[in-house]
């Protein structure tokens, strides 16, 4: 089939219809029975399936963004899988290397620097932090869409480049499942299974707003134990890579402004410590220097991302 037949129509043939009706199905069916029924996962369906049908604009779009939805629903089967399940959960053992590394002597007394900013807070800095967690999805997503616009073939890079940096994380979760600090805060040193996500620090932002945004958030997440790396330091490493390689100029300053805020949000809301911040910062870097390596020495793989971006060119 040619590429001009392809964006005239070809998408609207029953036979595409089958085939993307069946992995829909597929998708509820194997979610239902992983994960269980959610409202979100028919909005995925709706804005995949819309996407692919409306116009061949929007079909080319969904297709650049498909590596992203394979990655999200990885992401959440991971509920189905507790890390928990298959290596020791590290509770006291981080906290105590975290504050033998940068506990803050108060009067006597080590504090981690989660407890640190738990005690030395303020409004100013707890709205400050929690817009910058709230950028990273958004950031990652606006800058795909500006790749989409402008250049296809770095969006293809870029989403790869960021799911081989969660995988790495993905690794790191299950071979070495470690609590966040606001568990420790809550709960101590005790491991207690089916544990739910926690706003920790971000609820002072919703409570000052009258809202229940990171709540709502936090309430979906897929491990609670899975605080190291933090991926949170991993992905503006990603869109900051991606921005000086394509030369955005003064939009490089704004994405280093979102990472490190981010970085530093992550331990003053006591969802991460200094080494999970650390870790994220280290799974960035290998993860883009791996695929780096990749790209250069694999003339099959590039000739795949290739043909990927003439697809959706």
């Amino acid at each position: 089939m040619s590429d001009s037949s392809w964006q005239k129509g070809a998408a609207t043939s029953v036979k595409t219809v089958l085939v993307t009706s069946a992995i829909s199905l597929a998708y509820l069916v194997i979610s239902y029975s992983l994960v269980g029924y959610k409202v979100d996962q028919l909005v995925l369906i709706a804005i995949c399936n819309g996407c692919y049908y409306i116009s061949a604009t929007s079909r080319k779009f969904i297709l650049g963004f498909s590596v992203f939805v394979i990655y999200w629903i990885i992401y959440d089967y991971m509920k189905a899988f507790p890390n928990y399940n298959y290596a020791t959960v590290h509770i006291g053992d981080i906290y105590n290397f975290e504050k033998g590394l940068f506990g803050i002597n108060i009067n006597g007394k080590i504090l981690t620097p989660n407890e640190y900013w738990r005690y030395n807070g303020s409004t100013t800095l707890d709205i400050i932090c929690g817009i910058f967690y709230l950028c990273w999805i958004p950031v990652p997503m606006l800058f795909a869409v500006y790749l989409f616009i402008k250049h296809r073939r770095q969006l293809i890079l870029f989403w790869l480049t960021f799911v081989l940096v969660n995988f790495l994380g993905f690794i790191i979760y299950y071979t070495f499942p470690a609590a966040p600090p606001w568990y420790v805060q809550l709960h101590g040193f005790n491991f207690i299974a089916n544990t739910p996500g926690n706003t920790a620090g971000l609820a002072r932002f919703d409570a000052h707003f009258h809202i229940s945004l990171f709540h709502s958030i936090y309430a979906k997440g897929s491990n609670v134990f899975a605080a190291m790396p933090s991926l949170h330091s991993a992905y503006p490493m990603v869109v900051l890579y991606y921005a000086v390689k394509n030369r955005l100029g003064w939009i490089t300053a704004f994405f280093a402004t979102v990472m490190v805020g981010i970085w530093f949000a992550a331990i003053y809301l006591s969802h991460h410590y200094v080494l999970d911040v650390l870790a994220g910062v280290a799974t960035g870097l290998i993860g883009i220097s791996l695929f780096e390596y990749i790209v250069e020495h694999s003339g099959r793989f590039k000739r795949s991302v290739d043909r990927f971006a003439a697809v959706i060119a």
